[in-house]
């Protein structure tokens, strides 16, 4: 099989995938606990790609993404792309990000008007399979606790600030691609940012390095 019979195999792999992610109904037909079917039609929100390195692992779409359909499409996504010091233009470029949340649809709101956890039945049914169909990313964000207890599993601390801290442990660690946690960049974490400082002065300067480079590496092949 030539180069480009390979390449046309690999995008055909994940827009079958893509087609797939986008029809699923589990968490409103096959719910992981009985009686706890999402309560509203579901859309599935993620961005798949044969050439990005770098992946995004987020937590859950909010509803200004559910009613959108565009990952990150908010205040938080804004912040995300700061730290990045990406551009909006270069952030939804599927040939330079990859977006996989732990849950690819509106989980819905708690009792408190706060988002509720991601749906238990995603990341069982689709991560291993995208993760395996994605072999060119080079650098996963994990953003979130959710994210974090997936992708690191065991190596995660008891605190999210606890595995944020330890970011090198996971950064410079000589397996697969390199994983950075990240704490989420919403609103509601300023008062955490504010009260730790070493995160923007020593986190953020490695992290949009090694973003500039993955994404000219993209661009240049």
């Amino acid at each position: 099989m030539t180069s480009g019979e390979l390449s046309d195999q690999h995008e055909d792999e994940v827009e079958t995938l893509r087609q797939a992610i986008a029809a699923c109904r589990i968490c409103r037909d096959a719910p992981a606990k009985e009686g706890d079917r999402l309560p509203h039609e579901p859309r599935p929100v993620a961005v798949l790609s044969t050439t990005a390195r770098i992946l995004i692992a987020g937590q859950a779409p909010g509803l200004r993404v559910h009613e959108s359909g565009l990952p990150f499409n908010d205040a938080s996504g804004n912040r995300l792309r700061d730290w990045m010091a990406v551009s909006r233009e270069e952030f939804y470029d599927p040939q330079k990000f990859a977006i996989v949340p732990m849950g690819f649809c509106f989980p819905g709101y708690d009792d408190k008007g706060s988002d509720l956890p991601p749906r238990r039945e995603c990341a069982p049914l689709w991560h291993h399979r995208t993760l395996a169909v994605m072999p060119q990313v080079e650098l996963v964000l994990a953003v979130g606790q959710y994210a974090q207890a997936w992708h690191l599993g065991s190596r995660r601390k008891k605190a999210m600030t606890e595995t944020a801290a330890a970011w090198r442990e996971y950064y410079f660690a000589n397996q697969g691609p390199r994983v950075l946690p990240l704490p989420h960049p919403s609103w509601r974490n300023t008062g955490w940012l504010k009260k730790n400082p070493w995160f923007e002065a020593d986190v953020l300067p490695v992290l949009r390095q090694h973003v500039d480079s993955l994404i000219r590496a993209t661009i240049f092949g």
